[in-house]
């Protein structure tokens, strides 16, 4: 059976290490699956998920607040300042930190700010989304 080497780092933490047979993730464009033998690449990703299937079928997911991809022959790497596991993703902190995040809009001075909170928003809106789905898919299994 043929496996790709998956890394998956954050600024604190290595938060996967270890053989994958596929691994999807949200790309700046759309959803990118990279599967042994993948193309070499670099790229920058969005909010969300990350996908791994491991050789024994299992998943482990862990939620992204961006990065960057980089792709090469027989190894992936994740990078992302912030990274958390999806079982240790909060909906209700998310969607707090969210609200809080939107009130702020209102106090903005200038556009770089502005951009600050808009890609806060966007990571939030993400995470809240991630541990939603998740949490759907443990009630339904």
């Amino acid at each position: 059976m043929s496996t790709i080497k998956v890394d998956v780092v954050s600024a604190e933490q290595s938060l996967f290490q270890g053989n994958a047979k596929f691994v999807a993730l949200p790309g700046e464009a759309g959803e990118l699956g990279v599967l042994p033998g993948h193309t070499p690449l670099i790229t920058r990703i969005r909010p969300g998920t990350v996908k791994i299937v491991l050789e024994d079928g299992s998943e482990e997911s862990i939620f992204v607040a961006g990065g960057l991809l980089e792709i090469q022959p027989g190894h992936v790497t994740v990078l992302s300042d912030t990274a958390i596991r999806e079982d240790d993703l909060d909906e209700a902190k998310a969607i707090e930190a969210r609200r809080r995040a939107e009130e702020s809009l209102g106090k903005v001075k200038d556009k770089a700010e502005l951009a600050v909170v808009q890609a806060e928003l966007e990571m939030l809106a993400a995470q809240a989304t991630a541990a939603r789905k998740l949490r759907a898919n443990k009630s339904t299994h």
